[in-house]
């Protein structure tokens, strides 16, 4: 009885030991339409910052349900990025099914978005707030019933006429914006992580309005 007893407590142990802390996992969520019309587009900053973090620690996307997907660890956390796959105005359905399917918490998400309230490259991170008139953040807000959830905004500037603003989103970067581009994904790259090991709170004090 005793043998058995022993077994079944180390086999426990095991068990646990090999489960994941939900809070050392964290989902990562850049927010965009797919195909290659889209791609270079202002609209699209939140994949373009995922894929160059992506590419900077030579990570692997796969496709799967409502979106692509790419992992990697770092100091003992898991950091799950996702690219939807469901176009910019139903980004909630595909955030809510990862977030459910990896059993994350709430506060260990951080949408990626631009920002036409921002100067091109001001990095703006919050912790609640309103839709803004985005479309991909207005259905997380209607999908996850709160507006109490991470968003790291890049700012992509205003500088269009009136009547032009679908046109400016949905455009591509100048060439004095590709130019400034690698430094500021570089600088999100570390605010991401920034999230993951040391929290929002300080991430938002050391990157707010860099």
């Amino acid at each position: 009885m005793l043998s058995f007893l022993k077994k079944l407590f180390f086999a426990k142990a095991e068990q646990i030991s090999t489960e994941e802390d939900p809070m050392k996992k964290f989902l990562i969520v850049g927010l965009g339409n797919i195909g290659p019309k889209y791609e270079n587009t202002r609209h699209n900053i939140g994949f373009k910052v995922v894929d160059f973090y992506a590419s900077k620690n030579s990570l692997s996307w796969e496709t799967a349900k409502l979106g692509d997907i790419s992992t990697h660890k770092v100091k003992g956390r898991t950091l799950i990025f996702l690219k939807p796959s469901t176009f910019m105005n139903l980004s909630g359905k595909a955030l809510k099914y990862w977030m459910e399917k990896e059993k994350i918490p709430l506060e260990n998400i951080l949408v990626i978005t631009d920002d036409l309230n921002l100067a091109f490259g001001t990095i703006r991170v919050k912790t609640k707030g309103s839709d803004g008139g985005h479309n991909g953040l207005k259905d997380i807000q209607n999908t996850l019933q709160t507006t109490n959830y991470n968003r790291f905004r890049f700012g992509i500037s205003d500088a269009f006429s009136k009547g032009r603003q679908v046109d400016y989103v949905l455009g591509e970067w100048e060439a004095e914006e590709e130019n400034a581009l690698p430094e500021r994904l570089e600088k999100s790259c570390e605010l991401i992580e920034s999230f993951a090991l040391a929290g929002i709170n300080i991430t938002m004090n050391t990157f707010n309005g860099k």
